[in-house]
């Protein structure tokens, strides 16, 4: 069995970057929590389930001001997994709103970044060192204008694509870029429109009508990567996506 407890140790592997103790700050009479599994890994040539925890982060910014807008897809997303999952999001820790539970029997962890969308590495570092999650684990949602609006696209490493708050991460974790990321196409700005200002942008009707209609998929597609890896249902996933608004 295991599940996500409170403990004072960690019982899962060890990762190369350094470990970043960071306390808790509880809401209420809320605790620190850790992540620990209680049983051990499953052997090489044991089926499916990787029990390692998972750090899900959403990139966005904090504050209602921000609600609904382009750059806050990520944010979205993690809303999105919790509801789904049952998992609530009431604790402060390493500046990111964060919810500890489950997806199937694998441990989640489950984080909002509270410093703007620049400066979310500030909070990704930190969580993933002191819940010792490997970079195969540490699956990044957020916004990609390279990709149409609603499209989505799961990777298993990448480059931050110049986006401010995917670099902050990698500054974070060592420059390293071996973790996984969940794009949310949001499409380019129309004519001359200034970046800044699409980002902060609201979707019209129709934009967000296939926004939460990919989100419904992205929600399914979180699971499976956690519950199965990067399997042939996650490169079928990629492939359907690739051609969803287009005929072939």
């Amino acid at each position: 069995m295991l599940s996500a407890i409170s403990s004072p140790k960690i019982c899962i592997s060890t990762v190369s970057y350094p470990k970043i103790g960071t306390p808790c700050l509880p809401r209420g009479q809320l605790a620190s929590t850790r992540l620990r599994a209680l049983a051990s890994l499953p052997e090489p040539n044991a089926d499916k389930i990787e029990y390692t925890p998972w750090l899900i982060v959403g990139l966005g910014n904090p504050g209602n001001k921000y609600h609904g807008t382009r750059h806050n897809v990520g944010f979205e997303m993690i809303d999105r997994v919790s509801q789904a999952e049952g998992i609530l999001m009431n604790t402060i820790q390493s500046k990111a709103l964060i919810g500890i539970g489950s997806i199937g029997e694998v441990p989640v962890l489950l984080a909002k970044p509270q410093t703007y969308v620049n400066f979310n590495g500030e909070s990704v570092g930190p969580l993933a060192a002191y819940y010792q999650v490997p970079l195969r684990h540490i699956l990044l949602m957020y916004d990609e204008i390279s990709l149409p609006n609603g499209v989505l696209r799961l990777q298993p490493k990448g480059g931050h694509g110049h986006h401010n708050g995917v670099k902050s991460v990698m500054e974070h974790l060592d420059g390293r870029r071996e973790f996984p990321r969940f794009c949310i196409g949001i499409g380019n700005p129309p004519g001359t429109m200034d970046m800044k200002a699409f980002l902060l942008q609201k979707f019209s009707a129709k934009e967000r009508e296939r926004v939460d209609a990919a989100m419904e998929q992205a929600v399914e597609a979180v699971r499976t990567l956690v519950l199965e890896g990067f399997s042939s249902r996650i490169t079928r996933f990629n492939l359907g996506q690739k051609y969803k608004y287009n005929k072939v």
